[in-house]
């Protein structure tokens, strides 16, 4: 059986489609599961819960953590330290792999201009600091032999299933579909690379279901053709048929936008992935798995024609 806890999310739901490839035994795990595919299997979980985790994840040979806790750093630095205690000893009292979707919030600074594997743990932010402290633990637990385990990093993504957490589907299709200007933070003139979350999914399956990729970090595959925030803006607006004008917001907007909006308070700390290249190198997975990621202009294509039922013209 394969687990994957948090499956209510976009990459959980895309990640239990993929799994179909390789097993009819899934389970889904959240608060309140809800089917992906008939055979899957269902369990309610508060993951503050360490027995709770430990039931969710008994019987697994893969255990999957694509969870989205609320995007607060205290809710941050007291929930995922705890969460990940309690999944890591659950596998490993179970004799479960794990393999982690993790985002990029652990390398800092200039070290964004070029992510890959062996880019060095570099928080330059609080919650990078967090997830920092959730790469070192993972890795301390298979470097002492005791658990086998993926870090299986990601960019900032977006996709056709959900468009609440992702900024790119905010800032500009949320805009455009409803007339107004597309918004980019700092800089839209430096590229940023963005996931498409299908692909990230079946990516972390194929990583999960790959007896070598294990006990290594690896960025999962996403269109090298890395681009702006003004080219972003503009392949939304060309298929969309607007405007490709864009506002962008310096870091003082945000400030004092954040002060009203409880979400774009949680944002100013994360600005250097937006004011200079933010270049996410997946050549690695390509290579190893001869993967061909979907491009940019698909992604953009698929996303639009799911959530057209949204756009006001």
């Amino acid at each position: 059986m394969q687990t994957i806890l948090g499956s209510g999310g976009a990459i959980g739901t895309d990640l239990a489609k993929a799994l179909k490839k390789y097993t009819n035994e899934i389970k889904l795990v959240s608060r309140n599961p809800v089917k992906v595919n008939d055979t899957d299997i269902l369990y309610s979980a508060d993951f503050t819960d360490s027995d709770r985790i430990n039931k969710a994840i008994e019987g697994s040979e893969i255990c999957y953590i694509t969870v989205g806790f609320e995007y607060k750093l205290k809710v941050w630095q007291k929930v995922w330290p705890a969460f990940i205690k309690n999944v890591v000893n659950a596998c490993m009292q179970n004799k479960s792999k794990l393999v982690f979707f993790d985002n990029v919030y652990a390398i800092g600074g200039d070290n964004v201009k070029q992510i890959t594997e062996n880019s060095p743990i570099s928080p330059s932010s609080k919650k990078g600091e967090v997830r920092a402290w959730i790469d070192r633990y993972i890795m301390e637990q298979i470097e002492k032999g005791k658990l086998e385990a993926i870090i299986a990093r990601a960019p900032d993504f977006f996709g056709p299933l959900k468009k609440q957490n992702s900024l790119l589907l905010n800032l500009v299709f949320n805009n455009l579909s409803k007339g107004k200007t597309a918004q980019w933070f700092c800089n839209a003139d430096v590229v940023h690379t963005m996931g498409f979350t299908p692909d990230l999914a079946e990516g972390t399956a194929i990583l999960g279901n790959s007896k070598d990729a294990y006990n290594q970090i690896w960025n999962l595959p996403v269109d090298m053709n890395a681009l702006t925030g003004r080219e972003w803006v503009k392949l939304f607006a060309n298929e969309m048929g607007t405007s490709d004008k864009i506002k962008v917001l310096p870091l003082w907007v945000l400030k004092i936008i954040g002060i009203f909006t409880p979400i774009l308070r949680e944002m100013p700390e994360m600005m250097y992935q937006f004011d200079r290249s933010y270049n996410f190198d997946s050549s690695k997975f390509i290579g190893k798995f001869n993967f061909i990621p979907t491009t940019n202009i698909d992604a953009v294509k698929q996303t639009i024609n799911a959530l057209s039922k949204d756009i006001v013209r």
